[in-house]
């Protein structure tokens, strides 16, 4: 089922006609067709429910497609919530840049500033580490740091003291290095700024304004709508429930635990596209602060796992052969989330499913729509070369090591390259090691085989440099230096 729903329909914002981005000849955004292609797409890779927002020159297309339950049988529709797992990113990036445009947080000046008591495991990065660190994924933080704090409304502040021993994955500042726990410093901010809890700041700061009434961080909250059940299984099948609706912490919230429809997710981007004014014209970000979120701060060392050529604050940044855009993925158990915003089309894409082939969906139908709309070329999907590339694997084998994870990587008799990732420390019983061979893409980056949302058919495993010399790994976009 689909609809389009412009600013004049929920009653603050008036849009003329629903011209697609890409049409400069006025032909109308074909709902029809972009719904005939969601529903072969999403059956083709096993994907049981799906919603598809557009928005395009100012209004919002909403398209919806299969179940949200396979156990249940409940219709997926353009008003079902998901899960948007590290999406979530992007809103508390949001929250953080409003607070530097009212004066009240520099975001160069240490976060000691504002979280006295901030501390990790290395002193002199408990001294320097910034907000646009963090904002950027250089702060050396880590990425995997699980801790539930429980369900009060300390958690976030429990969850940063908890945080104080664990070590970073790489010097703070000398490289990016994904980081869940770094946007849990900046929600804590956000706390102490605004004197309310992450969630009520969200709400207070963005979804109110923006009159997002379908986005929500509680599963209580939630249960008012439509929601998504995850689903897990073997990837090429059709997957089953997962054992559990929602596995993450209230503690997660300010990096992963947002609960949204597609076209509030849209609705969200629309206030970035238009330079930080919500529909009724109230401005909510300056047009100097949007502009610094999508900023390049830092290249991205692992242009594959989600497809990512930079970042900014907050934003993962694109280059589609010129054409500069931005965005964000998003996972749960079970629930893959796609972003992607063109600037210079006024488009935005917004793709929630719940499991399944979840990967292969957004690249067949983000590149037939971002073509379409936007003449924008996404890059293939990330494989090996058909010829095998030669690559003396002696500078690269050894034992790379980040907070909860070890990777070895040896050369097997017959000359391949081979890995072992195995979780360790506190999250050693988190899963079994994962072993697989290597394919030579380039000297540098390899493709092992694996599949899921963020690595479809070929997992990337990237190994580069840091500043002091050291060798490192990255999978996951999470930097591992080599210990050994």
């Amino acid at each position: 089922m689909s609809k389009n729903v412009s600013w004049d329909e929920r009653g603050n914002w008036r849009a003329e006609g629903a011209w697609g981005a890409g049409d400069s000849g006025g032909t109308r955004f074909d709902l029809d067709r972009w719904q005939a292609r969601l529903d072969t797409l999403r059956k083709a890779h096993h994907v049981p429910g799906a919603t598809l927002a557009v928005l395009s020159h100012d209004t919002v297309h909403e398209l919806a497609s299969g179940v949200l339950h396979t156990g249940t049988g409940v219709e997926a529709t353009t008003d079902s919530v998901f899960q948007l797992g590290s999406l979530a990113k992007t809103y508390t990036a949001t929250l953080i840049m409003r607070l530097a445009d009212a004066g009240r947080l520099d975001l160069d000046a240490p976060v000691r500033t504002v979280l006295p008591d901030f501390t990790v495991a290395d002193e002199a990065a408990s001294r320097t580490i910034t907000p646009r660190q963090l904002l950027s994924h250089t702060s050396g933080l880590t990425c995997d740091f699980t801790y539930d704090s429980g369900r009060g409304d300390d958690c976030v502040e429990r969850y940063v003291d908890a945080a104080k021993g664990v070590a970073l994955d790489c010097p703070s500042g000398s490289a990016c290095s994904y980081s869940s726990l770094g946007f849990n410093v900046l929600g804590r901010i956000v706390e102490v700024l605004h004197g309310t809890t992450w969630d009520q700041a969200l709400k207070d700061l963005l979804l109110t304004p923006l009159g997002l009434d379908r986005t929500m961080t509680l599963p209580e909250e939630a249960l008012r709508f439509r929601a998504a059940m995850g689903h897990l299984g073997e990837y090429g099948k059709d997957p089953e429930p997962a054992p559990a609706w929602d596995l993450m912490p209230r503690s997660a919230g300010p990096y992963g635990r947002v609960i949204a429809s597609a076209g509030d997710v849209a609705r969200f981007a629309r206030m970035h596209l238009a330079g930080g004014t919500a529909p009724d014209g109230t401005r909510l970000l300056s047009p100097a602060g949007v502009a610094a979120m999508q900023a390049r701060e830092v290249d991205s060392p692992d242009k594959w796992t989600v497809h990512a050529d930079g970042w900014g604050l907050g934003w993962t940044l694109y280059d589609w052969n010129g054409v500069q855009g931005f965005g964000h993925d998003g996972a749960s158990i079970g629930q893959y989330g796609f972003l992607r915003v063109v600037p210079s089309a006024g488009l935005a894409l917004v793709l929630l499913t719940n499991g399944g082939d979840a990967r292969r969906l957004y690249e067949e139908l983000f590149g037939e729509l971002l073509g379409d709309l936007a003449a924008v070329r996404m890059p293939a999907p990330f494989e090996p070369p058909a010829e095998p590339v030669a690559v003396d694997l002696a500078p690269l084998t050894g034992t790379y090591e980040r907070e909860g994870v070890r990777i070895t990587v040896s050369e097997r008799q017959d000359g391949r390259a081979h890995l072992v990732y195995e979780f360790v420390g506190g999250m050693k019983d988190f899963s079994p090691p994962l072993e697989m061979d290597l394919v030579a893409v380039t000297d540098t980056v390899f493709a092992g085989a694996g599949s899921g949302a963020y690595s479809a058919d070929w997992m990337p495993v990237v190994f580069a440099t840091l500043p002091d010399g050291t060798p490192c790994c990255y999978i996951g976009m999470r930097c591992a230096p080599k210990v050994s």
